[in-house]
C-alpha cells in the first residue's frame, strides 16, 4: 500500500491539457468564441429591442447619422476581407502575404476606430449628446407667444427691434438673421458667458445697437453691473440664466438641443407621428397638441441620442478590445508562428472579427432605418 501511494503522482491540470488532442483543443477554443459571440449578440439584441419599445410612447428625435460612420463601415468591411485573405494565405503556406494581410487588418481596424470618434465629434457638433434634452430649458430665449404666454426670462432688441425665435432660428421682422447680424449677436452675448461665485460678472460697456430685457424690463448698466430700472441688481441665479442663453446663442441653439431646422435637419415624433413646431407650439397635421403635450417635450430627455451613443460606443469598445488581440496576432505572424497550418489563433480571431463587422452592419442598418 505504501509503495502504491508513492507511485501515485499529484493531479496536474497542465498535464491533462497537454493530453488533449489538437482536434479537441480546436473545438474548445471555437466554442469559447461562439459563447462570446452569443453573449454579445444578446446584449445588442436587448439594446435594439429597448430602443424600439422606448420609441413607442414618447417624444423622439430622428436625425441623419454622421458621414464618418459610413466611412468607418468601409474600413471594417475591408478589414474583414483582409483577415480572411490572411487566413487563406497562411493555410497555403504563403507566409509573406499572410503577414501583410494581418498588418493591414490591424491598420484598417484602427482606421475604423478613428472615424468612429470623428462621427462622435460630428454628433456633438450637431447637438447630439449621450445625456441631453429634446428642448432647451435653461437659458431659453424669451418672448410671448400668440396666447400671451411668456417663454423665457431674456429678450434682446437689435437696432430698436425685438429679436424673436422660431425653432433654432433667430429672427427680426420674421426674417432670419443673416451671418453678419448673427455674428454681432454672438459677440454681444459672449460677454455674459463667464460668470461664477469667485469672479462676479462685470460689464464695461454695452453695444448701443443692442438692448437686453429681463422679464420684459430693460436692463441698465450701472457700476459694471446689470440692474433693473428700479436699480435692483440681477441675482446670481438670473445671471446664470443669462450665461446659459449666451452659450445657446453661441452654439446657434434656440428651442432645440439638436442644431439645424426642424423638418429638414432633424424630425420630432410622438407615438410614431411626426410633429410640426410653429410659433413655439407643437402641432400635428396643423392641429395644436393639448397643453400637457406642449410642456412635456421640455421635460423629456433625448432618449434617441442616448441609445445611439450607447449602442455604437459599446460596439466600439468591443472593437478596441479585439484590436489588442489583433496586435498579438500581428506579433505572432511576424514571428512566423502561423506556419505549418498552425492557424488556430488566426482562425478564432477571424471568426470574432467577422462577427463584429456583421454586427456593425446590422446596427448601422437598424439606426439608418429606425433612427
Amino acid at each position: 500500500m505504501e509503495n502504491e501511494a508513492k507511485n501515485k503522482e499529484p493531479f496536474n491540470s497542465k498535464d491533462t491539457l497537454r493530453d488533449v488532442t489538437p482536434e479537441v483543443k480546436v473545438k474548445m477554443k471555437k466554442n469559447l468564441v461562439y459563447v462570446g459571440i452569443f453573449s454579445v449578440a444578446m446584449v445588442f439584441a436587448g439594446l435594439t429591442s429597448g430602443y424600439i419599445v422606448s420609441m413607442g410612447d414618447s417624444f423622439w428625435v430622428k436625425f441623419p447619422l454622421p458621414n464618418a460612420f459610413y466611412i468607418s463601415t468601409a474600413f471594417i468591411i475591408l478589414s474583414s476581407i483582409f483577415i480572411q485573405l490572411a487566413l487563406w494565405s497562411s493555410k497555403k503556406g504563403e507566409d509573406k502575404k499572410s503577414k501583410i494581410f494581418v498588418v493591414l487588418t490591424f491598420l484598417l481596424g484602427l482606421s475604423f476606430v478613428y472615424f468612429q470618434f470623428k462621427g462622435y465629434d460630428q454628433l456633438i457638433e450637431g447637438g447630439s449628446h449621450l445625456r441631453g434634452n429634446i428642448m432647451t430649458v435653461e437659458g431659453r430665449y424669451g418672448g410671448a407667444g400668440d396666447d400671451g404666454r411668456y417663454y423665457g426670462y431674456y429678450e434682446v432688441k437689435y437696432k430698436g427691434q425685438f429679436i424673436s425665435i422660431d425653432g433654432n432660428d433667430y429672427l427680426i421682422n420674421g426674417n432670419k438673421l443673416n451671418a453678419s447680424q448673427m455674428g454681432e449677436l454672438k459677440k454681444f452675448m459672449s460677454q455674459f458667458e463667464k460668470n461664477d461665485f469667485k469672479k462676479p460678472l462685470v460689464i464695461k460697456s454695452l453695444n448701443k445697437d443692442f438692448q437686453i430685457f429681463y422679464k420684459q424690463q430693460p436692463l441698465i448698466l450701472k457700476g459694471g453691473k446689470l440692474t433693473l430700472p428700479n436699480g435692483e441688481a440681477l441675482k446670481f441665479v438670473d445671471l446664470m440664466r443669462l450665461q446659459k442663453l449666451a452659450v445657446n446663442i453661441r452654439d446657434e441653439r434656440g428651442d432645440f438641443f439638436v442644431r439645424g431646422k426642424l423638418g429638414k435637419d432633424f424630425h420630432v415624433y410622438y407615438k410614431g407621428k411626426e410633429l410640426e413646431y410653429e410659433n413655439r407650439e407643437w402641432k400635428h397635421n396643423g392641429q395644436r397638441l393639448d397643453d400637457y403635450l406642449q410642456t412635456k417635450p421640455l421635460e423629456s430627455p433625448d432618449t434617441a441620442s442616448s441609445y445611439l451613443w450607447l449602442i455604437t460606443f459599446l460596439h466600439l469598445l468591443h472593437i478596441i478590445g479585439t484590436l489588442f488581440y489583433m496586435l498579438k496576432m500581428v506579433k505572432l505572424s511576424l514571428s512566423n508562428r502561423f506556419i505549418n497550418n498552425n492557424t488556430l489563433s488566426l482562425k478564432t480571431g477571424a471568426i470574432f472579427w467577422h462577427f463584429l463587422g456583421l454586427l456593425w452592419l446590422y446596427l448601422l442598418l437598424f439606426l439608418l432605418f429606425i433612427h
